[in-house]
């Protein structure tokens, strides 16, 4: 039943050998848990770092996938929380419903959905993932299972939204979809030439429902920030080409690729990467008319690429993210870009996106009403010393990291992200229990 695995994040840092098991409720009071070690569970390892992993005990639960019952009225799902978007999307895009809320992979748990609080290129519309969420059936620390709603269990409930795994197992998720009018976007492009430019894009489409930002983060002067802004709506039927109409949802399959190998440590550096942004913003800026993009290549470009976070070579990568409050990020994303173009560790996924207001009852919930930035840096001493000046920049400007996306946060600069709700969700755990059973590296990095 236990077997030792060699687990990672999708940043392939750190790496460990982890005793692993099956997510099964009916085993779990024969696992044999070290006393102040504790285990966790884990999806389909896609959050980067430490947060899915425990040497001592780590329940795979990727298995638990049933679809449980679909209201076709209200878009209401249950399942087991094991269950992928790729299953989700496979089974209810042809039926017209669509996720609430997507992150920018379909290689993802209900489980995960909830744990990390995902959130999407239409949180200043509709919010994360969570707020999507009806209920979810919890396994805690006394061994008991108990249903968390808004209504019911109230503190496990919002706690669990955003806490890491760290409150308990999710086993089965209720949460609602979107009705959608077809499977494709209607995407327009914006080109910012700075950052001024790009903010004054998002602040003036706020009512478009998915916006994201490409950003070149090695531009200097006054071309900082320089951006390609990509709006998008669900497109109506009519908007489709006759061929189409008919079938609005029958979506070509996209042909995967896989990277074949480990690229050298040396073909990612300022030049290449210099070289990579001014091609991408000259092939984006020169056909800004809107296009229809079907929600495969509009919300996952990456999944087509079969372990693309090889690209990185065999030490990995880090990505930092970020998120700022609205009236400090155009300040603090000036400082963020500055430090990164001048130490010449740019990163070719730079992202931008606009978030609404966050969920203040949900003590570990990233999102904040602002600006996020995510930025992949190759792993090297320069770019550990370059995300250490990041951290104070973020910390400066009243911002906090993405514990997702985190391998290598330091305890301070949490307490100080998440100052209003960590100690909150530091008692709910040692009063539950949770502290000395539900554990990550990740968590005991942090003190969690």
């Amino acid at each position: 039943m236990i077997k030792t695995q060699t687990l990672s994040g999708w940043g392939r840092w750190p790496q460990r050998k982890c005793a692993t098991a099956p997510l099964d409720p009916a085993g779990f009071d024969a696992l044999p848990v070290a006393a102040g070690k504790g285990m966790i569970a884990r999806g389909f390892g896609r959050s980067y770092g430490d947060i899915a992993m425990n040497p001592d005990l780590t329940l795979l639960g990727t298995a638990r996938n049933r679809i449980l019952s679909f209201d076709e009225d209200t878009g209401t799902l249950v399942a087991e929380a094991g269950l992928s978007l790729t299953e989700i999307l496979d089974v209810f895009v042809p039926r017209g419903w669509f996720p609430a809320v997507t992150p920018g992979t379909k290689f993802v748990s209900l489980a995960g959905l909830i744990a990390v609080d995902a959130h999407g290129k239409n949180h200043h519309k509709v919010g994360s993932f969570g707020d999507h969420v009806l209920w979810f059936d919890l396994y805690c620390a006394d061994g008991q299972i108990r249903r968390c709603s808004p209504e019911e269990n109230t503190a496990l409930f919002h706690a669990t939204i955003g806490g890491n795994g760290l409150t308990g197992h999710i086993l089965t998720v209720c949460t609602k979809l979107l009705s959608i009018p077809s499977g494709w976007v209607r995407q327009t492009t914006h080109v910012a030439e700075n950052l001024a430019d790009a903010i004054e894009i998002f602040e003036t489409h706020n009512d478009v429902t998915y916006s994201v930002a490409w950003i070149d983060c090695l531009a200097k002067g006054a071309h900082r920030g320089r951006s390609l802004v990509f709006l998008g709506e669900h497109a109506a039927p009519e908007e489709l080409a006759a061929a189409q109409r008919d079938l609005p949802f029958d979506i070509p399959l996209r042909k995967k690729q896989r990277m074949p190998m480990d690229a050298p440590s040396w073909a990612l550096n300022t030049y290449t990467i210099r070289a990579f942004n001014r091609l991408y913003h000259k092939k984006n800026s020169q056909n800004l008319a809107p296009q229809l993009v079907d929600y495969d290549r509009y919300f996952y470009p990456l999944d087509a690429i079969l372990e693309w976070n090889r690209l990185y070579g065999r030490g990995g990568f880090a990505q930092y993210q970020c998120a700022l409050p609205l009236a400090e990020s155009e300040a603090g994303l000036t400082k963020l870009l500055t430090a990164i173009s001048d130490a010449g560790l740019g990163s070719f996924l730079a992202v931008l996106k606009r978030f609404g207001p966050g969920a203040p009852q949900r003590p570990l919930s990233f999102p904040m009403e602002g600006y996020t930035l995510a930025l992949d840096f190759q792993l090297s001493p320069r770019a550990l010393t370059l995300m250490t000046a990041l951290d104070e920049i973020t910390t400066d400007h009243g911002g906090r990291l993405y514990m997702a996306k985190d391998s290598r946060m330091s305890q301070p600069m949490l307490e100080a992200g998440y100052a209003e709700g960590l100690p909150a969700f530091r008692d709910l755990r040692a009063q539950s229990g949770a502290r000395g059973l539900f554990q990550s590296m990740q968590s005991q990095r942090l003190n969690l």
